[in-house]
């Protein structure tokens, strides 16, 4: 083959593979949240809503970190979602306050609309079963204890709502 021809190819599959992405439909927010829920299916998690204007989402971000870290092993999971109109905003608190767990971006708040949010940040801890067990508005460094034994309880319940103590199962 000769180089044009091969050029000639490289261009028609580029052009190619660009329509193809712009046909392609983008996943939603919900769509996203969705598939992450699915995911993490039969797992506690941590879903968490945010923006970077928030204060206490700021304090909030370290323990999540930390939170994901200790418990992943045991069936945990943290999702966040972004609430801000501009993503640039996200992404620069994001530089500052990285995060270990993944981040859906919900610039128009049609997850949080859904969740009844009532103030930021708003977190609810999902059970192995796909239940919201608690819901907590705000975040409060003395209370990560409490934060954690929630999860932690979670954990120890199987997806059946039978709860692990040694070796004997406890049914609800």
């Amino acid at each position: 083959m000769n180089n044009k021809l091969i050029k000639r190819f490289v261009l028609t599959i580029s052009l190619f593979m660009s329509f193809a992405s712009l046909s392609a439909p983008i996943d939603t927010p919900e769509d996203q949240l969705q598939k992450m829920l699915s995911q993490h299916k039969g797992q506690v998690v941590y879903l968490d809503f945010w923006a970077s204007w928030c204060g206490p989402c700021r304090k909030s971000f370290p323990w999540m970190n930390m939170a994901q870290s200790k418990y992943s092993e045991l069936g945990f999971s943290v999702i966040s979602i972004n609430l801000d109109t501009e993503m640039p905003l996200a992404k620069d608190f994001l530089k500052e306050t990285p995060a270990s767990f993944p981040v859906i971006y919900d610039p128009d708040g049609t997850i949080a609309q859904a969740y009844k949010i009532k103030g930021m940040p708003s977190s609810y801890l999902i059970d192995r079963d796909g239940n919201i067990a608690k819901a907590h508005t705000g975040f409060f460094t003395n209370k990560q204890d409490l934060y954690q034994q929630e999860i932690e309880n979670l954990l120890s319940k199987k997806a059946d709502g039978s709860v692990s103590v040694s070796d004997h199962k406890v049914e609800y």
